[in-house]
């Protein structure tokens, strides 16, 4: 006698990796329909370049500064996510933005841009697994706990640029504000000008840093909110006490540079200068020579001499194309594991090549599209961080 041994059940995001399922509650988004090209086809590049020059002005290619160069050959232009964003919203002509980024660089392009418009992201299973780390329900919870206890008074919420559409609407609705890299001091600022504390999130490192290196916070005024437990593990007199409250969430490539990283590339590297982002783990941004955001570090090599070496701590791609832009000057990765953005890589010339084939022939696919009210709250929280900075706003 034969028994059948049941289908084993797949977990929602085991569904969603592989292609078969969406996973309505993460950032990273759902299921990619259709047959992408075969990347082993020799004709990619030509298939991008001839659909790209037919669509013409209509389409606007934008490209975040950690994608693959196979990819970044066809953006209009380069960047970080904010100020791409803030691009595609300039070109009312182009009636589709196919943003090669993550899910929520092109949730803040649909909420930037005009009606008219729609952006295409190349893969919907690009996200940002810090995004990922703050879920709305999560968020809510722990503003109706802190509300329990009395806290909520005098609480301003601070959300970096790598967050959620959803995740910015919550800021816009109890009166905060979004930050990026470059202005988290700023907008940190003005939420003391307003406040006595600040809940922020996802980042806890960008929030660490910024509060204890450069608005001279102690580190014992920050604490850290753990969304898996009872009162985010902390004890209501923590909490009273604390200035700032970060939330448990990290980048995955900027969190796993090490103090070791740091002393090893200095032995090895003479003369090195250590080159960091500030989502880096504070003892790693305590160590090095130099912090600032993405354009920051990029307006940095570019202005050394011929000569200079640099060790820096950020995404893999943009570390190899800033080593192939300067040959005069020693640029080497950080860490000697190396390690690229998993998620942002998932836009590849295939994925590329499916949505401009798809817009030639009249087929939009993998549109980002953010429902009315959640954009107008987004845009709320958005609008409030660029009053409160003087010119172009830079940085994840």
């Amino acid at each position: 006698m034969t028994t059948s041994r049941p289908e084993p059940q797949l977990s929602p995001v085991a569904t969603l990796l592989l292609g078969r399922k969406s996973l309505l509650d993460s950032e990273r988004g759902t299921v990619c329909p259709g047959d992408l090209p075969p990347a082993s086809d020799p004709h990619l590049v030509d298939r991008a370049r001839a659909a790209k020059h037919e669509l013409g002005s209509r389409v606007f290619i934008l490209g975040h500064h950690y994608q693959r160069d196979e990819v970044i050959q066809f953006a209009d232009i380069t960047g970080d996510s904010f100020r791409l964003a803030q691009e595609a919203a300039a070109r009312p002509e182009a009636e589709w933005i196919v943003f090669c980024g993550v899910h929520f660089m092109a949730e803040s392009a649909d909420i930037l841009t005009g009606a008219h418009q729609q952006v295409i992201l190349p893969d919907l299973a690009a996200g940002c697994s810090m995004a990922d780390m703050a879920q709305l329900e999560q968020v809510e919870d722990c503003w109706d706990a802190l509300a329990e206890i009395g806290l909520t008074d005098g609480l301003v919420p601070v959300t970096y640029m790598n967050s959620s559409a959803d995740i910015k609407a919550f800021v816009g609705r109890h009166d905060g504000t979004v930050c990026t890299s470059s202005n988290a001091r700023v907008s940190m600022e003005w939420a003391f000008g307003r406040g006595e504390r600040i809940l922020f999130f996802p980042d806890q490192h960008l929030g660490r840093n910024t509060a204890v290196r450069e608005l001279g916070l102690s580190l014992d005024d920050c604490v850290l909110w753990d969304p898996r437990r009872p009162l985010g593990g902390l004890t209501a007199d923590q909490l009273r006490a604390a200035k700032v409250i970060l939330w448990k969430g990290h980048c995955s490539v900027h969190g796993r540079f090490t103090l070791d990283c740091v002393h090893e590339v200095r032995e090895r590297v003479p003369g090195v200068t250590v080159l960091v982002h500030p989502e880096c783990q504070y003892d790693v941004v305590e160590a090095a020579d130099l912090v600032g955001s993405t354009e920051f570090i990029i307006n940095t090599v570019r202005a050394a001499p011929a000569g200079a070496a640099f060790a820096i701590g950020t995404e893999l791609n943009l570390v190899n194309r800033l080593a192939d832009a300067h040959p005069d000057k020693t640029v080497v990765y950080l860490d000697r594991t190396v390690c690229f953005c998993s998620t942002m890589n998932r836009i590849d010339l295939p994925h590329l090549v499916r949505v401009l084939e798809n817009l030639v022939e009249g087929r939009v696919i993998n549109r980002i599209e953010v429902d009315p009210a959640t954009a107008a709250d987004a845009r709320t929280a958005l609008e409030r961080m660029l009053t409160l900075t003087q010119g172009p706003v830079t940085g994840d």
